[in-house]
């Protein structure tokens, strides 16, 4: 079997997706479902659709053509402020984008009258996160201009939190979002259809019982496909944590010192080695590295650990073990290493689609030797 490669198991993806499709539903939110760390997949696209996600959304509308290409259907918007040099394909191939600044707004306004189409927009509002967003005190105004735009629907508003300065959603700022929304409503009398509170971070928040006001929308990816919280990467309460994994080959497979020798200066990334293990180890080299992973996002099988890594080298110390050259090691992914063997060219993806077991761990393709006579010094 090619390696490396992602096993992506559909149905866990489809159990975790309508399993929070129906908790959301009972606090009156729907779930857009976030494609963009699976390269817009047809394959997961179409599970999540089965699932009960009416809505999909994407920050690359070269994802969102794509599943179109493909005959992914149903709804489309895009999640990141469109480029004003992609406007006339954001018309064509997505309902709805998500904006912050008025030009861009005006070139979809152009490009939908071209396209002879109205384009649906959602305001996003900055609430302290510090990424994309219109203060607060500039939405009226924005609103007044939008809505002399011909082609363009506004459809509401919405915000981004936890994701660059790690700001929580909570009752203070859910609530300031949906007083905002009233205060357009009122003030311009008109309906808001959509109130996007924010991403997988809002779970705990809006499943914790708490009143989510206006909060109707909330745009989820990490959580469907790997199970977990982002504000504390936890698992989540009956969704799978292991959807996802990845699999590497071992290419090297030796015994050696724990320490390098000779003059210490930068590695190839800019950093001295810092070894932390004295003695000898039993080492294994496996054929993936920084270019089609992050290192840091991998979390190892029970007595793997993973040491290092070069651009396409992943250093692990197996403990007692030694694993073959040609064996495979299989990792669980957060969700900076899922985006990244996504878009490498040199990660396989394994489609699954096996009965879903909750929680069942990694498995390793191979058993590895026991090695009762390395001893660690």
């Amino acid at each position: 079997m090619i390696a490396p490669r992602l096993e992506i198991d559909l149905e866990k993806i489809k159990v975790n997706a309508r399993t929070l499709v129906k908790r959301l539903a009972l606090q009156g939110i729907s779930v857009t479902a976030v494609m963009k760390a699976t390269l817009g997949a047809p394959e997961i696209a179409n599970a999540l659709r089965q699932a009960g996600v009416k809505t999909l959304g994407d920050a690359r509308i070269e994802n969102i053509v794509k599943m179109r290409h493909r005959g992914v259907p149903g709804p489309m918007a895009m999640i990141r402020s469109p480029m004003i040099s992609q406007a006339a394909r954001v018309v064509k191939y997505a309902e709805l984008s998500f904006n912050t600044e008025l030009e861009v707004i005006r070139m979809l306004s152009a490009a939908a009258q071209i396209a002879k189409r109205m384009h649906g927009i959602v305001l996003m509002v900055e609430l302290g996160d510090l990424r994309e967003g219109i203060l607060p005190k500039d939405l009226h105004g924005m609103v007044r201009e939008i809505l002399r735009l011909p082609n363009i629907a506004l459809k509401g508003i919405g915000t981004n939190l936890a994701c660059r300065s790690g700001v929580s959603p909570d009752a203070v700022n859910m609530r300031e979002l949906s007083a905002l929304a009233d205060s357009i409503e009122s003030t311009f009398g008109f309906p808001l259809e959509i109130i996007s509170g924010g991403n997988s971070a809002n779970l705990a928040w809006a499943l914790s019982g708490a009143n989510t006001g206006r909060i109707n929308n909330l745009r989820l990816g990490e959580s469907i496909l790997l199970g977990c919280d982002p504000l504390q990467r936890q698992p989540i309460s009956g969704l799978h944590t292991d959807a996802i994994t990845l699999v590497a080959e071992v290419i090297e497979s030796k015994v050696k010192p724990s320490q390098p020798w000779g003059t210490i200066a930068q590695n190839a990334f800019g950093a001295p080695s810092t070894p932390k293990t004295h003695g000898h180890i039993q080492q294994a080299i496996l054929a993936i590295g920084r270019q089609d992973i992050d290192p840091l996002g991998l979390e190892p099988p029970q007595d793997v650990e993973i040491l290092e890594a070069s651009s396409d080298h992943l250093v692990v110390k197996t403990g007692r073990y030694a694993y073959p050259v040609g064996s495979e090691i299989a990792f669980r992914l957060n969700y900076s290493a899922l985006l990244r063997a996504m878009t490498s060219p040199f990660v396989s993806k394994l489609w699954v689609n096996r009965t879903p077991i909750l929680q069942s761990p990694p498995t390793l393709t191979k058993k590895p030797r026991l090695v009762s006579s390395l001893q660690e010094k």
